[in-house]
């Protein structure tokens, strides 16, 4: 469980990392972001991990999320993963939905993405156990977000690991996958064309299924391009009334579906973390 130090910055009296390891799910060389706040020795703190959208690496949220002096003021680590594998030999799409940049955190079964695109299992099990390691994390205490790609990503994480998080929220979520374009390409691509395989990587569908959750914040633009043909907020609202999940769905009139849109509200959805997380 080595890791390589890319860099280490000092900010809002933490520090923000950036470090590389081999990971073994993936088979690839993988890079990610650690935000670790000034802390008493020997202090255990809780973490959020944030899962990015289509198209990013770790370096979208780090350098233009604005959560730093939320998560040191709160006492929280904020870790951001990246999309997908990476490098020579990593299947790849011409199109920006697809492919490197584009895992959708799904254990890819078909070819030629089963090879390297295991991308749930590296969230879900390697990624934690690295961070546990070698970071002050208070495993008994996380959070989990993200945003676009990276909302389906923390949802379905969530759903499917029940107690693991104490809070969870996302910024913009593909929250039915398997019915929109987005989500049909990508499911369809990485697992086949057996709707049943889907429905572990649709929040819609977790829901259900039985899936729950004690509480949820969702933040959307209302203004975003994606919302009516890809994003779909309504549906996760109807399953969550059905389910009788506690949703926080606040539409945000003239946001879109950039950094500035999650940049703005990223405080609020630290504080709902940290207020959850003790």
């Amino acid at each position: 469980m080595t890791i390589e130090t890319i860099s280490e910055v000092r900010s809002h009296g933490g520090v923000q990392g950036v470090y590389r390891h081999a990971a073994a799910s993936t088979g690839t060389p993988m890079t990610f972001s650690v935000f670790v706040p000034d802390h008493a020795p020997g202090a255990r703190l809780p973490v959020v991990w944030y899962l990015s959208g289509l198209t990013c690496t770790h370096a979208n949220v780090t350098e233009k999320g604005e959560y730093r002096a939320a998560c040191a003021e709160l006492g929280l680590i904020f870790v951001a993963p990246d999309t997908s594998p990476r490098g020579e030999g990593v299947a790849n799409d011409d199109a920006y939905d697809m492919g490197q940049g584009a895992g959708f955190y799904v254990d890819a079964t078909q070819e030629p993405w089963s090879p390297h695109f295991i991308m749930r299992s590296y969230i879900e099990e390697e990624l934690p156990a690295l961070i546990a390691a070698n970071f002050p994390v208070d495993m008994a205490r996380q959070g989990i977000t993200g945003h676009s790609m990276g909302g389906h990503g923390a949802l379905t994480v969530a759903l499917r690991n029940p107690g693991r998080f104490q809070s969870v929220s996302a910024f913009a979520p593909i929250v039915a996958p398997a019915q929109v374009p987005w989500g049909q390409k990508a499911l369809g691509g990485y697992l086949g064309e057996d709707r049943a395989a889907w429905r572990n990587y649709d929040a819609v569908s977790l829901i259900e299924d039985g899936a729950r959750l004690p509480d949820l914040l969702v933040d959307q633009g209302a203004a975003d391009n994606f919302l009516t043909d890809q994003l779909r907020p309504e549906l996760l609202e109807a399953a969550c009334a059905a389910a009788a999940i506690p949703l926080t769905l606040r539409m945000q009139p003239g946001y879109d579906h950039s950094y500035y849109f999650i940049s703005t509200f990223m405080a609020d959805h630290l504080r709902w973390h940290g207020g959850r997380l003790g």
